[in-house]
């Protein structure tokens, strides 16, 4: 069985001291105005611009510090986060060719360090990720930022406040892309003598957080930004501090203790105790699933449909609800139920281990000739929610039916590493499937960066190798029909084939539960995996 060694007694109080120790540097507990934050990363996420672990780095240390030319909104509870303009006032497609985009760029903006944004610091920022003999360029940045950009094929300066960037193909998924790619400053680069590294710990975005200390694996402070250029968006708090907080019960102890006023995904069996001592648990819908992403390379026994429907079928999602204290929605399909996009597909996600029996014995397999294979799983990390006893639960399951899973566990920002590199990298060690949670707000990330062809590693993070002609013509048609309707009516035959082929171990949707003090005042949680932190203050 999977053991916990995270979890441990010693390790526990080893993490704790050194929280203490870590914030014994941030000031008193009761200090107005300063937030800390527990987060499920065992580091601090890459602070350059791209940052890395995941949509939670992305949450803590991308979109805080800095902006992309499209920003996401995140400022209703009540429904999903939609696109809005960010360091670009406005974007067009040349009507008579489609793959030309132009952008406006908001004037007046400067990064921290009080040098201009302009359009040279636009294709500055994309030769750094796209363009490996430039002096710029970052490899751990490209890692991050390349692959979340696929559709570009050149991009230029058109005057000092316009910027053209060319796609290879018509693509009206193209705005959803470039909200991943974070805009920082060429001048502080040049002052912190063109080395990245001297960069993480002194960077320059445009965000509305300035970073004012870094300590690596401690802890991260950051700053209002006064001269933000959306005033509305200013933090209000006098200071932010985030602490790495791999371990689940680690974070409720910082929690009841004052160490911490906000943890990421408390532990759920703590979750009645927290609120009966008077903490607020907030959730929230967003977009969010949580899946074993299948390998397909030759050998792998997921190539077998009738073993991928007989492995969704053994999955006791209502149970692992309960067993979650409630904090999950079971899930219906890749999308969340109800989604726009979720069609009808055939397949039904029930629980039904004696159908998934049957199946497996149409495939060759039965008591006699078990299913055993290997699959890679985190300790913790962004939107991973409890992976150990989550996938000790999923290993039972499967077992009952006749798959034996034996378990890699890593930690999380080497999982994102293996994604990066695919199933047939060695850096898989043998494993034919990952656990891995994923954003789904989009059509590029929710679905076609798993499933193009031609986005196997390294073009793309199709960590699988899946590849059927049928469904990269539905890819192009969607980045074809830029007419919202009928791109809905097409997005909703790629979830039915994602369904109906049974192409991931579809298991669950978070709710994304945060437990925070009632001094933490005026937190909207957005229905996305990115929040703002602006409007925040803490109550005496």
């Amino acid at each position: 069985m999977l053991t916990h060694p995270l979890l441990r007694r010693s390790a526990l109080g080893r993490t704790l001291s050194g929280l203490a120790l870590a914030l014994a540097l941030t000031g008193p507990a009761s200090a107005q105005g300063v937030l800390r934050i527990g987060m499920t990363a065992s580091d601090i996420p890459l602070t350059t611009g791209q940052a890395d672990n995941g949509g939670e780095g992305m949450r803590f240390t991308g979109y805080t510090v800095y902006d992309a030319l499209i920003n996401w909104d995140l400022s209703r509870a009540d429904k999903a986060s939609e696109l809005t303009p960010g360091l670009a006032t406005s974007w067009s497609i040349d009507p008579a060719d489609k793959t030309r985009w132009t952008f406006k760029l908001r004037p007046g903006v400067t990064f921290h360090d009080g040098s201009a944004f302009d359009a040279n610091a636009v294709v500055w920022n994309l030769d750094k990720l796209l363009k490996s003999d430039s002096p710029q360029f970052d490899p751990r940045q490209s890692a991050q930022g390349r692959t979340r950009i696929p559709a570009v094929a050149t991009y230029k300066v058109v005057d000092p406040m316009t910027v053209e960037i060319v796609t290879k193909t018509p693509d009206a998924t193209f705005p959803y892309q470039l909200a991943w790619i974070l805009m920082s400053s060429p001048a502080n680069w040049e002052k912190q003598g063109k080395s990245w590294d001297a960069v993480a710990k002194a960077p320059s975005g445009t965000g509305p957080w300035k970073v004012t200390g870094f300590v690596p694996r401690e802890r991260l402070e950051l700053a209002p930004n006064k001269e933000y250029w959306d005033k509305g968006r200013v933090p209000k708090l006098d200071k932010m501090v985030l602490v790495p907080l791999p371990e689940a019960n680690a974070r409720v102890a910082a929690l009841r203790s004052g160490q911490v006023d906000w943890i990421e995904a408390p532990a759920p069996d703590a979750v009645p105790s927290l609120k009966a001592a008077g903490f607020a648990l907030v959730t929230n819908l967003y977009p969010h699933n949580w899946t074993w992403h299948l390998s397909r390379a030759e050998g792998s026994p997921w190539n077998d449909v009738r073993v991928r429907k007989a492995a969704n079928l053994a999955i006791d999602r209502e149970g692992l609800k309960e067993f979650l204290g409630g904090l999950a929605t079971p899930a219906e399909g890749f999308l969340t139920p109800g989604h726009p996009w979720f069609g009808k597909p055939t397949f039904k996600l029930s629980y039904d281990p004696e159908a998934a029996k049957k199946l497996l014995k149409e495939a060759g397999y039965g008591p006699s000739k078990p299913i055993s294979t290997k699959v890679l799983i985190s300790a913790s990390g962004s939107g991973q929610m409890q992976p150990l006893p989550m996938n000790e639960f999923i290993q039972q399951n499967l077992a009952e039916v006749g798959i034996k899973v034996d378990y890699e566990v890593v930690e999380w920002n080497t999982l994102i590493n293996i994604w990066r590199a695919g199933s047939k990298s060695d850096s898989a060690r043998g494993g034919t499937a990952m656990n891995y949670s994923y954003l789904i707000q989009d059509p590029f990330t929710a679905f076609i960066r798993h499933a193009q062809c031609n986005l196997a590693p390294p073009n793309g993070t199709n960590w699988g190798y899946y590849c059927d002609p049928a469904m990269d013509k539905l890819f192009d048609e969607v980045r074809a029909t830029f007419e919202p309707k009928d791109q809905v009516a097409v997005l909703q035959k790629i979830h039915e084939k994602f369904v109906d082929d049974a192409l991931f171990l579809m298991v669950t949707h978070d709710v994304n539960p945060r437990a925070m003090s009632k001094k933490v005042q005026g937190f909207v949680q957005a229905q996305s995996w990115f929040q703002d932190f602006s409007p925040i203050t803490m109550a005496k």
